[in-house]
């Protein structure tokens, strides 16, 4: 098998695919009222899609954790150790909530942490100084 995307189950379709869209900065060619979303993201496919109407296509109810969101992290890669710190007050000045400032782990990556508006976490990383 060939590993091909990340899904995302979300409850708020128009304002999760704002902040991916507008904030962090993915395009999607979304309209209010699709399905589904699709995400550029590099090599990588990123899909949202309500939890609603999953949930109908499946014809099976799910949970899902409240709050921040401990189960999974999104990584995003920039260029430098600088970039991680430039990315993280750009986020932090549009109002994204922080989980963990940038820093330089022992392994030689810069990272922080943040968290979209349903609790799920934002990775900016970069082993690159």
């Amino acid at each position: 098998m060939d590993f091909n995307a990340i899904g995302l189950f979300v409850n708020n379709m128009e304002t999760m695919v704002k902040f991916y869209r507008d904030i962090v900065g993915l395009k999607t060619e979304w309209k209010n009222g699709d399905l589904a979303a699709d995400f550029e993201a590099g090599t990588s496919s990123f899909v949202m899609v309500g939890r609603n109407d999953f949930e109908k296509i499946i014809s099976k109810s799910l949970s899902y954790p409240n709050g921040l969101n401990g189960t999974m992290v999104m990584g995003f890669n920039v260029k430098n150790h600088k970039d991680v710190d430039i990315e993280y007050k750009r986020l932090m000045d549009l109002g994204v909530e922080s989980v963990c400032p940038p820093k330089t782990n022992d392994w030689g990556q810069r990272a922080c942490y943040l968290a979209d508006p349903e609790g799920n976490l934002l990775e900016i990383g970069s082993f690159e100084e």
